[in-house]
């Protein structure tokens, strides 16, 4: 079956870096987009930044430019490098798959991804 890993969080202070890691397995991972989210306590889940088949990829505004997803696909494993981290970064990450839409409109939107991870925190203190 489909299985998704993270890690690689952390805490960090404001300004400092992570890398966090999708490490996936159970499926053709070259076959599916993937996506990073996050949700902070109290907050609604939101996506940070996609990878679809094709290598392109979606970030959200609010970490454009600090953000960078990539992935390995003969490692099967997605990463997520963090840059310029900010108090209101901190939340638990989560990687995603989909085999379904990778318009890049919808590479954040997490009704796309059928496959979850358990999360992994992210605490950046001020």
């Amino acid at each position: 079956q489909v299985q998704l890993v993270e890690s690689g969080g952390g805490s960090v202070q404001s300004g400092g870096s992570l890398r966090l890691s999708c490490a996936a397995s159970g499926y053709a991972y070259s076959r599916y987009c993937m996506g990073w989210f996050r949700q902070a306590p109290g907050k609604e889940r939101e996506g940070v930044a996609g990878i679809a088949r094709d290598g392109s990829t979606s970030y959200a505004d609010s970490v454009k430019g600090r953000f960078t997803i990539s992935q390995d696909n003969a490692k099967k494993t997605l990463y997520l490098q963090m840059t310029s981290l900010k108090p209101e970064d901190t939340a638990s990450y989560y990687c995603a798959a989909t085999g379904g839409s990778c318009a890049p409109s919808d590479l954040l939107l997490s009704r796309w991804y059928g496959y979850w991870g358990q999360g992994t925190q992210v605490t950046v203190s001020s």
